[in-house]
């Protein structure tokens, strides 16, 4: 049976097996919507989280982007894994102690401000809709390869199921599913990388198979050899490095839609013990990243290097993937001096604008999107076909268990912060469920919009949310936590200006991308490029912040003394009740 036989199979089983889980799941009041009853087990949290936080950027991008940029690739796995330890040991279990349902939650309460909690529900909108167009965007690229749709076509299957899950049974239906995503979307990514990595080096464990043997070294001596970019040793400024990956840290640490899953356990307790089992459960892919990424491009110049590679592409042709892919866009060769094989290099090969150029003599023959990796690597490696299907459903598990975790950070914005707390506090239980489903479906289509017409390839987008998100809310709830004198004015103060500056520079600086200029309308700033201007706009937020609250009136005593005690280390019982 081919590969698409496989896929139709292993996408639709778990397809149908989301849509169960959240049907059996349905809830009827706020606390199950919005923080699944408080009554999600450690280990169950802990897999939730590591799938809502796997986005598909982990799945899809992370190898993507280790394999083009080489050893400046562990920017990423520095600061995505760095901010969850972060997270983790410095702010989970003080939020969980705070007893709210949201981010814009407890930054209301703390801040005792509505304006506060306004501006943090707009902050988190903001940071959502920027990440979850990633997720679609991978959504839409899965669907277009596999299952013979258009990206637009694939994007609205994509938005049917999580409306379906995520509306019916909100944070309670989204948990139980993203449970069984984490599933799937872990033992999609190890497979291929263990028969690979058995392949390739004879040692089937992929972190093994990395470290003992000569991979890294023969493929960085490869791309020299072609005149590449150098894959062991960096390509990017200093500066730039530290503020990515500070930017990616704190940024982890300040991401909504996975603060809020500390919310839904039933004590500080066991929100520490989902703390450690997320982490473990993001090691297992985040360890075997890199070496998927050396793998598979080591095996795509390989391949598409060979003398008698243009005549292999065509169909019907050993290499004849590479065609298949063609179709989608994602991937091009060219044979533009006729000598009958593809030519790379020198320069950074691969690139698009490169590839289209029409100079004969320009060298790059081959485009290829970084996106495609992971997704191709069953074919390129020539794997059995049920893996091939077994990945596919992995990806749009990945993809879709963070966007649905970010629909419900958006509805709880909308319907929960702004129209119960601010427009409507009589609003009853039945009215409250109802405005957070209506928010979801509404934010479900703005989503899809973007997701169709994304700003940047996956980990691209997902790297300036991450940076929006330090720029705004990780300054605010760590001085909420252990700064007693901060008051509502230097929040927000703070918030303002940095997810304010941090939006200008990064529209600024990819302005081609976004408004189409001929030139970027902001160069990099002081050498830091967009994905690392979030470090920026959290400093400066720091420093707004602590600075008005100093100038300004203190906080009311009782605020003071709630943030001393939510600060004792030992202890489930809230200062007070979520409302």
């Amino acid at each position: 049976m081919d590969a698409q036989f496989w896929t139709y199979l292993f996408v639709g089983l778990s397809f149908a097996g989301y849509l169960y889980i959240g049907y059996m799941n349905r809830v009827r009041d706020t606390k199950g919507f919005y923080v699944a009853g408080q009554g999600v087990p450690a280990i169950a949290n802990g897999a939730a989280t590591a799938a809502d936080w796997m986005s598909a950027a982990s799945f899809i991008s992370m190898a993507g982007l280790i394999s083009f940029m080489g050893f400046d690739g562990a920017i990423y796995l520095m600061g995505w894994t760095g901010g969850y330890v972060l997270l983790a040991l410095l702010l989970a279990p003080y939020l969980r102690k705070f007893n709210k349902y949201t981010v814009p939650d407890f930054v209301g309460e703390r801040y005792y401000s509505q304006t506060a909690r306004l501006v943090a529900a707009i902050c988190a909108i903001f940071v959502s809709f920027t990440y979850v167009a990633g997720q679609m965007r991978g959504v839409g690229i899965v669907f277009s390869r596999f299952l013979g749709l258009t990206i637009v076509q694939g994007v609205i299957v994509g938005m049917v199921i999580v409306a379906f899950f995520a509306i019916l049974g909100g944070m309670k239906g989204i948990t139980w599913t993203q449970v069984a995503q984490y599933c799937v979307l872990i033992f999609a990514y190890l497979l291929p990388a263990i028969f690979l990595a058995g392949r390739v080096t004879g040692i089937p464990l992929p972190q093994a198979a990395l470290s003992f043997t000569d991979v890294v070294p023969r493929l960085h001596q490869l791309q020299l050899d072609l005149g590449l970019p150098a894959y062991a040793t960096s390509n990017r400024d200093l500066i730039d490095v530290f503020a990515i990956t500070l930017s990616l840290m704190v940024g982890t640490a300040g991401l909504p839609h996975v603060i809020v899953r500390f919310y839904t356990v039933p004590t500080v307790r066991a929100a520490r013990y989902s703390a450690f089992w997320a982490l473990f459960f993001i090691a297992l892919l985040y360890t075997t990243a890199p070496a998927l990424a050396a793998f598979a491009k080591l095996n795509l110049i390989e391949q598409l290097g060979r003398e008698n590679a243009v005549e292999m592409v065509k169909p019907g042709g050993e290499l004849a993937w590479a065609s298949t892919w063609a179709e989608t866009g994602l991937l091009g060769y060219h044979d533009k001096n006729g000598n009958g094989k593809f030519e790379f290099g020198p320069g950074d090969a691969f690139i698009k604008k490169d590839f289209d150029n029409p100079n004969p003599d320009s060298v790059n023959e081959v485009y290829i999107d970084r996106d495609i990796i992971v997704l191709s690597t069953p074919e390129v490696g020539g794997l059995p076909a049920p893996i091939v299907g077994i990945v596919v459903a992995g990806g749009l598990a990945a993809a879709l268990s963070t966007a649905a975790g970010l629909l419900l950070v958006i509805s709880s914005s909308f319907a929960h912060d702004i129209y119960y707390h601010m427009i409507n506090p009589q609003a009853s239980e039945e009215t409250r469920v109802m405005a957070g489903r209506i928010a979801i479906g509404g934010a479900i289509v703005v989503a899809g919009y973007f997701g169709i017409n994304p700003p940047g390839f996956v980990a691209e987008v997902v790297a300036f949310a991450f940076g929006l998100a330090a720029a705004s809310f990780f300054p605010i709830i760590i001085l909420g936590i252990f700064d007693k004198r901060m008051n509502d004015k230097g929040a927000i103060a703070g918030m303002i200006v940095g997810i304010v500056f941090t939006s200008i520079m990064i529209i600024g600086m990819r302005s081609v991308q976004l408004m189409g200029t001929d030139e970027a309308l902001i160069g990099p700033f002081f050498g830091i490029s967009a994905q690392g201007i979030g470090s920026i706009g959290m400093l400066l937020n720091f420093a707004i912040a602590f600075g008005v609250s100093r100038s300004t009136d203190e906080p009311p005593d009782h605020i003071q003394e709630m943030v001393e005690n939510v600060r004792i280390p030992r202890g489930a019982t809230a200062t007070q009740s979520a409302h």
